[in-house]
């Protein structure tokens, strides 16, 4: 595309204001989707009649159908042009939706999913793209910032949004919601989006369908084996040891199908550039960081602190402000020519400070207190990694190659995400029974503290009304529930201890950065 052509498509005034609500609309409506689904997921089970495995792939089917299109989006953009797929991405989200809502039995509700997410994952990335490009060189800095509030604040509304829909509704709401918001968005980049003028299209026969087919094949495997692994006990279950061959013959082969086809569905050569490869890693360890985190927090409050779904929402979204209100400082400080590298090594530092913090807060009865300042210092972490790392992967890039570029950073951070999730989920299990073996051998019978607690406990249970035999299985059950907990704090507090060090290692990374030769041109198509 010729400078001539980005320029074509920069707006002023009230027409850039609107095309950035689009895409921020947009990118909400997708990642909303995204948490949304998990406070809901006891009512599907209840309504439609399925298992917690089957319920499960609610959310596998939404991931599986973001992770397979994001990587194509900018071959789909040129092939169909920028708003044509937009719009169609907006509409296939807006139906799933509806379709979703009207589900009758699960396996229904997971189809439609998938669908939703196909739509959703487009919706991600040329949201960024449209805000990027509606914005003068000088000025792509504080674009980024804004579209990145909306992949910020996004995971943090879902929960509490969700809980209150199915607390004063019914579940199907959450994806109702989505259709008003469909059709305005819509109607908003059906009048205000421009598509750029991309070369020709390639011919069917050019089309790299295997191409498609190996990486359809090999992520959606991929996927599977992180979200189930766990529940399905890994290698020694039949379908995970299959898919986890299909998932590396399948990632060699379309290494192999991209490098040597002559119109690829993902340019692989873009690799080749250092600062890409340092920021595809480091928007993995983000994605791993800000999920794997987001999924820690409100498990801890809602089954160790009792708190509603709501509560364990609504403590995430004071930390959500932060990064928002740190994304446009961020912004400034981009365009001021602050290298990006200082902004990332910070905010790698005050990460670890805030896992460091977490872990020492945790215990069987913490107050939101002690969890709040944390949560706000996540917050100013988050601001200062996400558009840096971004901007700084494409910071050496020209041309097309820098949405092809993009591409890699968005599908790597949610990538990261799945893959912290699923790792996380592991250990906190197997962490869980280290801890318990471990409590449970100083709960010896013989010695005199475990003597008289359950002496005492037993005492009250018997003041209660109950037999000295029932107040001394009650007294047991109690300490059993107590182990249990204290067990569970303690895997909790291993994972924030983990995830801390990772990001301390990141920091050293920093200073195999090169400078790119432009200031801000970098974030001109970050996905």
């Amino acid at each position: 595309m010729t400078q001539n052509g980005e320029d074509d498509l920069v707006e002023y005034g009230y027409k850039r204001v609107l095309i950035t609500i689009t895409a921020i609309l947009c990118t909400l409506l997708e990642i909303v989707d995204t948490t949304i689904v998990n406070v809901a997921l006891t009512n599907m089970r209840g309504s439609l009649g399925a298992t917690l495995n089957d319920v499960a792939w609610v959310i596998t089917a939404y991931a599986i159908a973001n992770v397979i299109i994001i990587p194509m989006t900018n071959w789909l953009s040129q092939q169909f042009g920028r708003r044509n797929y937009f719009v169609t991405s907006i509409i296939i989200f807006t139906i799933a939706s509806f379709l979703c809502g009207n589900a009758d039995n699960i396996w229904e509700l997971v189809t439609f999913r998938f669908i939703q997410g196909l739509g959703g994952g487009a919706l991600l990335v040329t949201s960024q793209t449209i805000i990027t490009e509606s914005y003068p060189i000088a000025k792509r800095g504080m674009a980024q910032a804004i579209y990145g509030m909306g992949v910020i604040v996004g995971p943090t509304l879902g929960p509490p949004l969700g809980g209150y829909l199915v607390d004063n509704f019914s579940w199907p709401y959450i994806f109702y919601i989505n259709i008003p918001l469909g059709i305005i968005a819509t109607i908003l980049a059906l009048t205000f989006v421009k598509s750029p003028k991309y070369g020709e299209k390639l011919k069917s026969n050019q089309v790299d369908w295997l191409g498609i087919f190996l990486l359809t094949a090999f992520i959606g495997s991929l996927q599977y084996v992180l979200e189930h692994g766990q529940q399905d006990d890994w290698f020694n279950n039949k379908t995970i040891i299959l898919l986890s061959i299909i998932t590396v013959f399948g990632l060699l082969l379309f290494i192999w199908r991209e490098l040597t086809y002559e119109y690829p569905i993902v340019n692989l050569r873009v690799l080749k550039d250092g600062n890409l490869q340092i920021g595809t890693v480091m928007c993995f360890i983000l994605g791993f960081g800000l999920y794997g985190s987001t999924l820690i927090i409100p498990i801890y409050t809602q089954t160790i602190l009792g708190w509603t779904a709501t509560d364990a929402g609504l403590l995430l979204i004071p930390g959500s402000i932060t990064t928002a209100f740190m994304m446009p400082i961020v912004g400034k400080l981009l365009q001021r020519g602050i290298p990006q590298s200082y902004m990332v090594g910070l905010g790698f530092l005050i990460f670890f400070f805030f896992t460091y913090i977490v872990q020492n807060s945790m215990t069987t009865n913490t107050g939101v207190e002690h969890l709040y300042w944390a949560l706000i210092l996540r917050g100013i972490g988050i601001g200062l990694l996400f558009v840096p790392i971004t901007t700084l992967s494409l910071s050496t890039l020209k041309g097309k190659d820098i949405g092809e570029g993009a591409a890699f950073t968005g599908m790597m951070r949610q990538l990261g995400g799945s893959f912290g999730i699923a790792i996380i989920t592991t250990f906190i299990t197997r962490f869980n029974q280290e801890h318990r073996v471990n409590l449970v051998s100083h709960l010896d019978t013989t010695r005199l503290e475990v003597q008289q607690r359950v002496l005492m406990l037993q005492k009250g249970f018997m003041s209660k009304g109950f037999s000295a035999n029932e107040s001394v299985k009650k007294a047991y059950q109690v300490m059993d529930y107590s182990v249990m907990k204290q067990s569970a704090v303690l895997s909790y507090m291993d994972i924030f201890m983990y995830l801390g060090i990772m990001f301390l290692c990141c920091i050293p990374i920093i200073f195999f950065i090169k400078k790119g030769k432009n200031k801000i041109n970098p974030a001109d198509a970050m996905h």
